[in-house]
């Protein structure tokens, strides 16, 4: 039995998580659960689960989840502080860092600390401090394992294999919902167009991310930190199907890849379970169905979002954590509508642009520098005119 925390269950990872939970009673326990804003949805797990530990963001949302579930056994918390105590909960193993943004950065250092192990879906946990948080997984000797499906493939590809032996990695990107719109219709796509991902169901941050690309970035930057790579040996490819995840490439010009439909119950279940794998219900691939796979290499001029993360892997030192906090205030300034789809873009390039890249030495000094970005963006934002 494995005694879990789900920081950020109420989100696409989260959902999933506790599908998989659900489907092995025998061999996970939920014993703290965190959400956001959606108490409804996380009431309902709460009873479903029966965590001893459940957290929302906001404090004065206590009062209203602690309604909601009474008859309940719980201990209900907010805030930070909540966070952390769900993170390092006593009887938890293994905590899964699902909260979206810089959000994530406090518990998920907490649990680590705690000794927990961590599978790690959280992007900018390692977009903005990773060069902090994998030498804390090396002090703590905790575990990390990855649940984005293009870090897992690799994972799962390098199974086995010498990590010096590795030549390349190769991270696959759909293309998202604008792969093949001319850039000049861009300015007028709508919220509504972003969101319609044609392959995966996620979250409304990470979709939007995917159709400008910026989530690749993001990607780029983790597998740098999580498999010690250099940058150099990254590269992108559009892969429309989706089917492919991610390849890793070997001196002996071998490439091993990982395949499967896309869902991303698959490469939870594999961190929740690992060494071990267990049935998901994912439906099998059935390479006899399929008109071909496809690759070619993302164009930067169209997704400008990949080459300013590629200028902040370059950059290096701060200007990762304030690229990613500026995309996270642009992205959330076009799904309410204040900002156009190619504003987002420019918010992050004119963030840092202000910006001059210094050396961060704690969590405490990325968070300022990711408040640092927040407000130039804002600022920015309220400048613009969509």
């Amino acid at each position: 039995m494995k005694h879990l925390t789900i920081l950020g269950s109420t989100g696409s990872i989260g959902v999933s998580t506790l599908e998989i939970v659900a489907a092995y009673p025998d061999r996970f326990r939920v014993v703290a659960m965190t959400a956001g804003r959606n108490l409804e949805l996380f009431a309902r797990q709460i009873k479903a689960f029966s965590p001893r530990i459940a957290v929302v963001a906001a404090q004065e949302d206590v009062p209203r989840l602690r309604e909601m579930c009474s008859g309940v056994t719980v201990e209900i918390l907010g805030g930070v502080e909540g966070l952390i105590a769900a993170a390092t909960a006593d009887e938890t193993e293994m905590v899964v860092a699902a909260i979206v943004g810089a959000a994530g950065l406090v518990p998920t250092a907490a649990a680590i600390r705690a000794g927990k192990d961590i599978a790690l879906a959280n992007k900018e946990t390692l977009v903005t401090a990773g060069h902090l948080f994998m030498n804390m997984v090396a002090e703590y000797g905790v575990k990390l394992y990855p649940v984005d499906s293009e870090h897992s493939a690799v994972f799962q590809s390098m199974e086995g294999h010498r990590s010096e032996d590795i030549t390349r990695i190769i991270l696959t990107a759909s293309g998202g919902p604008f792969l093949n719109t001319p850039t000049e219709q861009l300015a007028g796509v709508t919220v509504r167009d972003a969101l319609n991902h044609p392959n995966w169901s996620m979250g409304r941050k990470i979709t939007i991310d995917s159709a400008t690309m910026m989530n690749k970035g993001l990607e780029v930057l983790e597998a740098r930190w999580l498999f010690g790579v250099p940058v150099e040996k990254i590269d992108v490819n559009i892969h429309p199907q989706s089917i492919i995840h991610s390849m890793v490439e070997y001196v002996d010009g071998c490439v091993i890849a990982q395949l499967g439909s896309p869902d991303m119950k698959a490469p939870i279940a594999y961190a929740l379970s690992y060494p071990e794998r267990v049935a998901t219900g994912v439906k099998p691939l059935d390479l006899t169905a399929l008109s071909g796979l496809t690759f070619f290499r993302p164009d930067r001029e169209k997704f400008r979002c990949l080459g300013l993360a590629y200028r902040a892997i370059k950059d290096g030192e701060s200007m990762p954590a304030v690229m990613n906090a500026a995309n996270e205030i642009a992205v959330e300034a076009f799904l309410e509508g204040r900002l156009g789809f190619m504003q987002i873009a420019q918010v992050i390039e004119r963030t840092m642009d202000a910006h001059e890249a210094h050396n961060l030495k704690s969590i405490e000094e990325v968070l300022l520098a990711d408040r640092w970005g927040r407000d130039r963006a804002r600022e920015i934002c309220r400048g613009m005119v969509n």
